[in-house]
């Protein structure tokens, strides 16, 4: 049981997380970084691994080359004026793998149709096309589902989904999907409500409103992201691979990259990172629902061993010496990344954004960078000096964070930067300014009321309950949303977070769970106030908190000083976020770790 002198003793913490790691029996090797491109074909599938929570071979990690892909550079929906497209969402097959092995990849991604007269198409891909937006010129989009009629993966329908109790299957009507918008400021509507799912023939969840959605745009610069957001299979369906970035521009922004003080195109990269598990015939690999590990089906988390950047696996990126500017996004399930070259940073690199904006001026960065699931990070790497270079991204991040197992090779690995390419002299390097935005980010207004919100796994509770058949089919997979007071709340229970609309609030999360956990708020963007360690009683049953003592609270990170809408909520520490909900209707706040949102880590918000 976990209470006031136990939550916060790393001892207790460090063994009790269930782990989906797809480690084979084969120790861990590293693959030279200097390896030549393979060239020859190969004849016959990858070497495979036995890991019995997938039920049947995968391939072996550490016969796939890495730094042998270039990294793939994403197509482009400029729309800086505004206007609509219409967006098809469906099934193609990818070379992930890469290194002329000759493996395709069935994955899901998002194309463009063409417009009437047969003009401005773009296949279907994974990761999907990057939209280039701004601020006040609305756009709306149709997203067309053209999914098949059979999932790439096993469902789990015994926890609440889509189809639950209507006696609906994949088969008759295909693979349910919404797209939500994270970051953006929408009517309910186009939110990409989790029950606003619609299939191929056009059967639509409890929320569905049509599949043209409406993006206003009211934001400032920021680098937002589309993704699936179906209710019981998001994390079936962003593994098959629907995700996209969507970069927000503003005036301000765009003057700063004419007067040469931002870079831009093609200076100016978007690089999503996913963690994925190969079958030996190259097709994606999910543990089968059916898996026990020392207890009831049901998974916590998922952690695959190739780390894919752009869709491809441990690309390289050939680079000028000089300034570039990338945009990171973990669109992992639950793997949550501590980014640095071999734990240091040989060259510059500098924080200029945050999830949804600027900061107030440039950070450079010191220590490795946390990057959790949902999460985008805006930087500025400086080459200049680097000629002839050639720099390894690594991942020193446990798989669960922080107290899990240490992350090994080859998962260990992200991108290789080569210095090779020489500087075009037509396009003179940026100057960064000194300052990006006006004042620090800071929500003024008085709050009206703060909410104290809790993070909670009830398997870990003495006499705690097991979960619901409505939310997770008594499978025991508990980790729960809730209230201190109330302790953890299913997702079937009343509203209890209900802002008024305009009003300004303070959030705090309570984390009495062995996961650092990912809060993601739809609908707005915040202020990460401070983070604090903290002591409480426990209720044994329910997880509310009592008796709650607080240490010093710490300032946010220098990569939380702009503005966020997913942070990162450790172990033992509570989370104090402030916002302004500006829009009414019904909105939802969870957790990004897929796994967790699945089975039910997830609660609706109203704003009225």
């Amino acid at each position: 049981m976990l209470n006031r002198r136990s939550l916060l003793r790393t001892g207790s913490l460090a063994g009790g997380a269930l782990l989906l790691n797809s480690a084979g029996a084969a120790p861990a090797r590293a693959i030279a970084a200097t390896a030549s491109p393979v060239t020859a074909r190969r004849a016959a599938p990858l070497p495979s691994v036995v890991d019995p929570q997938y039920l049947s071979p995968i391939a072996d990690a550490h016969e796939i080359p890495y730094f042998v892909n270039a990294l793939p550079r994403l197509s482009r929906i400029e729309m800086l004026d505004g206007g609509k497209r219409r967006m098809v969402i469906g099934q193609t097959a990818q070379d992930m793998i890469g290194a002329d092995l000759g493996l395709l990849t069935p994955v899901w991604g998002y194309g463009q149709k063409p417009s009437r007269g047969g003009r401005g198409g773009l296949p279907v891909t994974s990761p999907g096309p990057t939209f280039v937006a701004r601020h006040n010129h609305p756009i709306e989009v149709e997203w067309a589902n053209d999914l098949p009629f059979e999932h790439l993966f096993p469902v789990d329908d015994t926890i609440h989904w889509a189809f639950s109790g209507s006696g609906r299957t994949i088969a008759d009507q295909g693979v349910p999907t919404v797209v939500h918008l994270h970051g953006s400021r929408t009517r309910p509507e186009s939110d990409g409500h989790p029950d606003a799912w619609y299939t191929p023939t056009g059967v639509g969840g409890p929320r569905y409103a049509g599949n043209r959605f409406s993006y206003p745009n009211l934001r400032g610069a920021g680098t937002l992201w589309y993704h699936d957001h179906t209710h019981g299979i998001t994390r079936l369906n962003m593994y098959a691979g629907l995700a996209g970035f969507y970069l927000m521009r503003d005036d301000t922004e765009l003057a700063l990259i004419a007067d040469g003080h931002l870079p831009a195109e093609p200076y100016e990269v978007e690089m999503i990172l996913q963690d994925r598990t190969f079958r030996p015939d190259g097709q994606l690999a999910y543990p089968d629902p059916a898996w026990r590990l020392e207890g009831p089906p049901g998974h916590s988390e998922y952690f695959g061993d190739v780390i894919c950047v752009n869709g491809k696996a441990w690309p390289y990126l050939e680079v000028e010496p000089r300034r570039y500017r990338f945009r990171l996004l973990n669109a992992s399930n639950s793997r949550i990344y501590r980014l640095a070259f071999g734990g240091r940073w040989p060259i510059p690199f500098t924080v200029i954004g945050a999830d949804g904006g600027f900061l107030e001026s440039p950070v450079p960065l010191e220590r490795p960078l946390l990057l959790s699931p949902g999460e985008r990070i805006d930087l500025i790497a400086d080459f200049s000096a680097a000629e002839g270079g050639t720099f390894d991204l690594t991942n020193s991040a446990a798989t669960p964070f922080p107290y899990g197992t240490p992350v090994t090779e080859p998962a260990s690995r992200v991108i290789q930067f080569r210095v090779s390419q020489p500087f075009n002299a037509d396009v003179p390097d940026v100057t960064p300014p000194s300052t990006l935005r006006d004042a620090p980010y800071t929500i003024t207004t008085e709050p009206a009321r703060t909410r104290r919100l809790l993070l909670v796994d009830l398997t870990q509770l003495e006499g705690g309950e097991q979960g619901t058949a409505a939310d997770d089919g008594g499978h025991g997979a508990t980790m729960r949303l809730g209230t201190v007071e109330q302790g953890g709340l299913s997702w079937s229970d009343p509203v209890t977070e209900n802002p008024g609309l305009n009003d300004t609030e303070i959030w705090e999360f309570y984390n009495i769970t062995l996961d650092t956990h990912t809060v993601h708020l739809h609908l707005v963007q915040f202020q990460v106030l401070d983070e604090t360690p903290f002591i409480a009683d426990i209720d044994p049953h329910t997880g509310a908190l009592s008796d709650i003592h607080l240490d010093e609270p710490v300032p946010p990170d220098s990569s939380e000083l702009g503005p966020k809408d997913t942070v990162r909520v450790r172990p033992g520490h509570v989370v104090r976020v402030k916002t302004t909900f500006d829009e009414p209707g019904d909105y939802v706040w969870h957790c990004h770790l897929l796994e967790h949102e699945d089975h039910a880590m997830m609660r609706p918000f109203r704003v009225s």
